[in-house]
């Protein structure tokens, strides 16, 4: 019954703030600031809970997703989930932070921390990392999609089917038969 509640609030707040955000399309700048302060609530969270060892970049970063939702707003198309279309920016606005972060503090490093450096294998994560995008990129969306969510990004079931717009079965359908062909693929089997 629990779940049922979840995902009933869910929906509820992904058909809320699509309502919103589609009237501030069509000019109702009143819907479009309450959906930008919404968004932000949801956002923050979000960034906090992603963030946790630099909680002084949460409200940065908070204002340049907001703004690449504010420039991309029309790129947005109506038959998709909106949290979803949010979600992606807010991932690789993240993703770039974090790379700049850890490119910068390289940079920024004490040569003095040279032995430390070449008794980690740094690129080893680096080349799993591209290895592994290269093979979900082989599989079919209703696959992959589960996958990184839900596995690789650590949602739920329930907040991977609002992002993709897939049912909850679809979501577990998907990651089991996904990592079904990636095991095969990686054998040479596929």
């Amino acid at each position: 019954m629990e779940r049922t509640t979840d995902n009933d609030a869910l929906r509820s707040r992904e058909i809320h703030l699509q309502a919103l955000f589609l009237a501030g399309l069509k000019g109702d700048e009143q819907s479009y600031r309450v959906f930008l302060s919404e968004l932000s609530g949801h956002l923050r969270g979000f960034l906090r809970a992603k963030l946790q060892r630099n909680p002084d970049e949460v409200e940065d970063l908070l204002q340049e997703v907001l703004l690449a939702v504010h420039n991309g707003r029309l790129t947005y198309r109506a038959d998709q989930p909106l949290t979803a279309w949010v979600f992606a920016i807010a991932r690789y606005k993240l993703t770039d932070f974090l790379r700049g972060r850890s490119r910068h503090e390289v940079f920024n490093d004490s040569l003095d921390d040279t032995v430390e450096l070449l008794a980690e294998p740094h690129l080893e994560p680096a080349q799993a990392n591209r290895d592994l995008g290269k093979l979900l990129e082989q599989l079919p969306e209703r696959q992959r999609l589960p996958i990184v969510h839900v596995k690789l990004e650590g949602l739920s079931v329930t907040e991977t089917a609002l992002i993709t717009g897939l049912s909850e079965s679809a979501v577990k359908i998907g990651v089991h038969r996904g990592l079904k062909a990636l095991a095969a693929r990686i054998r040479g089997t596929r």
